[in-house]
């Protein structure tokens, strides 16, 4: 299911919600149907990426023939 973020156009609460095509979403606070979808960015799980200064040599670029195969080296 996605995850949206909502502005309830009735009492003014930002919330996020998890939608099926079949759900109609409701504000939390006040239950109002009147919705506005915001833009969301997205997020990824994990670790996060490192600096490209901080990238080494042979392995660590992610080139398909393998360590060694690519420009850098």
């Amino acid at each position: 299911m996605p995850i949206f973020e909502y502005r309830c156009d009735d009492c003014g609460r930002e919330f996020e919600a998890l939608v099926r095509r079949s759900t109609v979403p409701q504000c939390p606070a006040c239950a109002s149907t009147h919705l506005d979808k915001k833009l969301s960015t997205f997020a990824t799980a994990g670790s996060q990426p490192e600096p490209m200064a901080a990238m080494g040599p042979c392995g660590s670029c992610g080139h398909p023939d393998g360590p060694g195969a690519c420009a850098l080296h």
